[in-house]
């Protein structure tokens, strides 16, 4: 079953997944589509490119550095 959905609230829950297990951090976007989906952070897969996007902006709570640029 591959049900898309899209998750307007998807930032919130990137970094709650994040701080609850920070193993995530490394994770790629194709390999948290599915974490989500199992945790229960969402319906259904999201798409990547969603999960790219806030993982981006997630990753510069973690490293501030990064996003200065």
């Amino acid at each position: 079953m591959n049900i898309v959905a899209h998750e307007p609230d998807l930032l919130p829950k990137i970094r709650e997944l994040y701080s609850r297990r920070p193993e995530a951090r490394y994770l790629q976007p194709w390999e948290l589509q599915s974490l989500l989906y199992s945790l229960g952070y969402s319906d259904g897969l999201v798409p990547e490119a969603e999960i790219a996007a806030a993982v981006e902006v997630a990753h510069t709570d973690w490293m501030p550095d990064e996003g200065a640029a």
